[in-house]
């Protein structure tokens, strides 16, 4: 009989609260009945499972025609790694061609934990590299060699400044052989033009 009587006084005390509580909110009201009932509500969460979040690495562009020479995938992988970066490679060959271009230096790539991401770019236009550039904002910087069109157009100023819009590095790989023209707008360094 005891516990019918607690259970009813519970009760009449909660209808009381209720009409006492009409303008507090449900959280207040909860509180308030809580405390007199010596009653703690409990949440129920479901648990949650953090997924890995994938860290997307800023890239690194390498511009390349028919032909890679190993100092230039020497220098983009020893950047890659120092920057932590990964690696795209545009073209405006076909995959097949850059794919047996870069099959030599793939292991060298992987053991240093460089993603590689192939581009081909349709057609055969600069405007359509600097577009591609432009809407990935994750690459750092492009990098090309001085005997591709693009590289000699830097170094020789056929060029126009803050055509691309992303830095570009050419890699010359004779730097006596090749007479580079004076700009306050680049540095030579190590035998490397950044345009």
């Amino acid at each position: 009989m005891k516990a019918l009587t607690e259970a009813l006084k519970t009760m009449l005390d909660a209808l009381a609260h209720e009409d006492a509580g009409e303008f507090l909110t449900p959280s207040q009201k909860t509180a308030v009945l809580g405390k007199q009932a010596n009653i703690t509500p409990t949440q129920r969460v479901a648990p949650t499972v953090q997924e890995a979040v994938p860290v997307s690495r800023r890239r690194v562009a390498l511009f390349t025609g028919r032909e890679l020479p190993a100092d230039v995938m020497e220098y983009v992988t020893q950047t890659c790694v120092r920057l932590q970066h990964d690696l795209t490679v545009l073209t405006f060959e076909t995959d097949s061609t850059v794919q047996a271009m870069l099959n030599p230096y793939q292991e060298g790539l992987a053991a240093a934990g460089i993603d590689v991401k192939l581009v081909t770019l349709g057609g055969n236009t600069l405007s359509q590299l600097a577009r591609y550039l432009d809407s990935h904002p994750e690459i750092a910087f492009l990098t090309c060699k001085e005997s591709g069109y693009l590289g000699h157009s830097y170094l020789t100023g056929n060029q126009q400044k803050n055509e691309m819009p992303v830095p570009v590095v050419v890699i010359v790989a004779n730097k006596d052989a090749m007479q580079l023209p004076e700009t306050d707008t680049g540095e030579v360094e190590a035998g490397k033009r950044i345009a």
